[in-house]
Protein backbone atom coordinates (compact mmCIF):
# COMPACT_ATOMS: atom_id res chain seq x y z
CA UNK A 1 0.00 0.00 0.00
CA UNK A 2 1.37 3.69 -1.16
CA UNK A 3 1.74 6.15 1.27
CA UNK A 4 -1.35 8.23 0.56
CA UNK A 5 -3.15 4.85 0.47
CA UNK A 6 -1.95 4.16 3.84
CA UNK A 7 -2.80 7.61 5.57
CA UNK A 8 -6.43 7.69 3.22
CA UNK A 9 -6.73 4.42 5.46
CA UNK A 10 -5.44 5.97 8.98
CA UNK A 11 -7.65 8.47 8.35
CA UNK A 12 -10.93 7.33 7.34
CA UNK A 13 -10.53 4.74 10.68
CA UNK A 14 -10.18 7.31 12.72
CA UNK A 15 -13.27 9.10 11.32
CA UNK A 16 -15.48 5.89 11.83
CA UNK A 17 -14.08 4.81 15.05
CA UNK A 18 -14.03 8.06 16.98
CA UNK A 19 -16.68 10.08 15.24
CA UNK A 20 -19.30 7.57 14.18
CA UNK A 21 -18.82 4.84 16.73
CA UNK A 22 -17.43 7.32 19.58
CA UNK A 23 -15.06 4.82 20.56
CA UNK A 24 -13.02 6.32 23.31
CA UNK A 25 -10.65 3.20 23.78
CA UNK A 26 -9.79 3.73 20.28
CA UNK A 27 -8.27 6.61 20.42
CA UNK A 28 -4.82 5.88 22.29
CA UNK A 29 -4.40 3.49 19.17
CA UNK A 30 -5.81 6.30 16.21
CA UNK A 31 -3.19 9.73 17.12
CA UNK A 32 0.24 10.48 18.45
CA UNK A 33 0.67 11.24 22.30
CA UNK A 34 1.29 14.83 21.47
CA UNK A 35 -1.66 14.96 19.01
CA UNK A 36 -3.80 18.10 18.22
CA UNK A 37 -6.86 19.01 17.48
CA UNK A 38 -7.26 22.51 16.36
CA UNK A 39 -10.41 24.17 17.74
CA UNK A 40 -9.98 21.83 20.53
CA UNK A 41 -8.49 22.97 23.63
CA UNK A 42 -4.98 20.87 25.04
CA UNK A 43 -3.34 18.13 23.34
CA UNK A 44 -2.63 14.18 23.45
CA UNK A 45 -5.25 11.70 23.15
CA UNK A 46 -7.52 12.88 26.08
CA UNK A 47 -8.40 16.06 23.75
CA UNK A 48 -10.43 13.18 21.84
CA UNK A 49 -11.64 10.99 24.70
CA UNK A 50 -13.00 14.15 26.31
CA UNK A 51 -14.53 15.28 23.13
CA UNK A 52 -16.08 11.93 22.72
CA UNK A 53 -16.85 11.76 26.61
CA UNK A 54 -19.09 15.31 25.42
CA UNK A 55 -20.88 14.63 22.28
CA UNK A 56 -21.72 10.62 22.75
CA UNK A 57 -24.47 11.08 24.90
CA UNK A 58 -26.03 14.29 23.29
CA UNK A 59 -25.99 12.40 19.99
CA UNK A 60 -27.02 9.21 18.60
CA UNK A 61 -27.71 7.33 14.78
CA UNK A 62 -24.68 9.30 13.64
CA UNK A 63 -23.57 8.53 10.26
CA UNK A 64 -21.00 9.79 8.14
CA UNK A 65 -21.19 9.80 3.83
CA UNK A 66 -17.86 10.26 2.00
CA UNK A 67 -17.98 12.51 -0.78
CA UNK A 68 -13.95 12.79 -1.40
CA UNK A 69 -10.74 11.83 0.09
CA UNK A 70 -7.84 13.52 -1.34
CA UNK A 71 -4.34 12.30 0.15
CA UNK A 72 -0.91 13.76 -0.35
CA UNK A 73 2.32 13.59 1.65
CA UNK A 74 1.35 13.62 5.39
CA UNK A 75 -2.04 15.26 4.78
CA UNK A 76 -5.78 13.68 4.04
CA UNK A 77 -8.25 15.82 3.06
CA UNK A 78 -11.80 14.51 3.65
CA UNK A 79 -15.24 15.99 2.62
CA UNK A 80 -18.41 14.65 3.98
CA UNK A 81 -21.53 15.20 4.71
CA UNK A 82 -22.93 13.92 8.39
CA UNK A 83 -26.11 13.44 10.38
CA UNK A 84 -27.04 12.56 13.89
CA UNK A 85 -30.06 12.50 16.42
CA UNK A 86 -29.92 15.38 19.12
CA UNK A 87 -31.01 12.93 22.09
CA UNK A 88 -29.10 14.12 25.11
CA UNK A 89 -28.24 17.64 26.06
CA UNK A 90 -25.70 19.14 23.11
CA UNK A 91 -23.92 22.49 23.17
CA UNK A 92 -25.79 23.38 26.68
CA UNK A 93 -28.98 22.83 24.01
CA UNK A 94 -31.15 19.98 25.76
CA UNK A 95 -32.35 17.27 23.80
CA UNK A 96 -34.38 18.37 20.90
CA UNK A 97 -35.09 14.63 18.98
CA UNK A 98 -34.11 16.42 16.64
CA UNK A 99 -31.84 15.31 13.57
CA UNK A 100 -29.02 17.77 11.90
CA UNK A 101 -27.42 17.28 7.97
CA UNK A 102 -24.94 18.90 7.56
CA UNK A 103 -21.22 19.42 5.19
CA UNK A 104 -17.88 18.96 7.12
CA UNK A 105 -14.31 19.14 5.45
CA UNK A 106 -11.79 17.67 7.53
CA UNK A 107 -7.95 17.71 7.03
CA UNK A 108 -5.71 15.34 9.28
CA UNK A 109 -1.53 15.18 9.45
CA UNK A 110 -0.78 11.37 9.70
CA UNK A 111 2.77 10.35 11.64
CA UNK A 112 4.03 7.47 12.48
CA UNK A 113 0.88 5.93 11.24
CA UNK A 114 -1.07 7.71 13.33
CA UNK A 115 -3.07 10.96 12.98
CA UNK A 116 -0.78 13.74 14.62
CA UNK A 117 -3.20 16.84 13.99
CA UNK A 118 -6.47 17.47 13.44
CA UNK A 119 -8.52 20.84 11.32
CA UNK A 120 -12.41 20.75 11.35
CA UNK A 121 -14.61 23.09 9.53
CA UNK A 122 -18.63 22.37 9.91
CA UNK A 123 -21.73 24.21 8.72
CA UNK A 124 -22.53 24.79 12.26
CA UNK A 125 -24.76 27.89 11.55
CA UNK A 126 -26.96 24.79 9.66
CA UNK A 127 -26.57 22.63 12.48
CA UNK A 128 -27.94 25.11 15.22
CA UNK A 129 -30.77 26.27 12.87
CA UNK A 130 -31.87 22.55 12.06
CA UNK A 131 -31.80 21.80 15.92
CA UNK A 132 -33.66 24.71 16.45
CA UNK A 133 -31.36 26.75 18.78
CA UNK A 134 -31.20 29.65 16.05
CA UNK A 135 -34.43 30.56 14.02
CA UNK A 136 -34.65 29.13 10.09
CA UNK A 137 -33.15 31.49 7.44
CA UNK A 138 -36.41 33.79 6.78
CA UNK A 139 -36.62 35.44 2.75
CA UNK A 140 -35.20 39.03 2.68
CA UNK A 141 -36.82 41.30 -0.22
CA UNK A 142 -35.06 40.72 -3.07
CA UNK A 143 -33.28 37.85 -1.93
CA UNK A 144 -33.65 34.10 -3.43
CA UNK A 145 -35.00 32.06 -1.29
CA UNK A 146 -32.60 29.94 0.31
CA UNK A 147 -31.89 26.40 -0.60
Amino acid sequence: MSAPDENKRIALQFIEEVFVRAQSAAVDGLVTPDFVSHGLPGSGPAVMKAAIGRVAPALSDVKMTLHDVVAEGDRVAVRLTSRATQTGTFMGMPPSGKTYEIEEIHLFRIAGGKVAEHWHQIDGLGMMRQLGALPEQSKQPGQPKPD
